[in-house]
């Protein structure tokens, strides 16, 4: 049986959150936190690459609807579908257990910096022509965040 992704997340805090205040500490918050952004950027990159390849199909929003039940699994997301196409998803996280958590620790901007921050690296890993916005995140105190995925050149659903 695999660890569900909150799970990994909240053991993987367990190390990276004492890790990132000595290195905020030692370096700074702006080049700790740029640090350790590069560092990941491309271990997120090719999750992304890993998971897209393995997609028999290149259907943007079912691979994007597969990728959120994992995230979600053991209640860790709620979610809502907005729009699925093969060139588009939108999706709005309603709540978010990743954000409790880092909040609870009282480290949200470590949970942003962590977590959060992946999904752009991950989005790319899926190819030049996809992009993904989002402007808020309930990590930073949003009421969801809004996730969305395009394909260049294409206008969505």
């Amino acid at each position: 049986m695999s660890i569900p992704v909150i799970e990994q997340a909240k053991i993987q805090a367990q190390v990276l959150v004492p890790l990132m205040k000595a290195l905020q500490a030692e370096l700074g918050e702006a080049r700790a936190n740029a640090l350790v952004r590069r560092t990941l950027r491309d271990l997120y990159r090719r999750y992304g690459e890993e998971f897209w390849q393995s997609r028999p199909e290149k259907n943007l929003g079912q691979a994007m609807a597969s990728a959120f039940a994992t995230y979600a699994r053991d209640e860790a997301l709620d979610y809502r579908v907005i729009a699925q196409s093969a060139d588009a998803c939108e999706i709005d996280v309603t709540a978010c257990r990743y954000a409790e958590f880092y909040k609870a620790l009282g480290e949200p901007e470590l949970g942003f910096l962590l977590v959060c921050s992946a999904d752009f690296d991950t989005a790319a890993g899926f190819g030049d022509d996809v992009t993904l916005t989002r402007t808020q995140t309930i990590m930073q105190g949003a009421s969801h965040c809004d996730f969305r995925y395009r394909r260049a050149g294409r206008t969505g659903s």
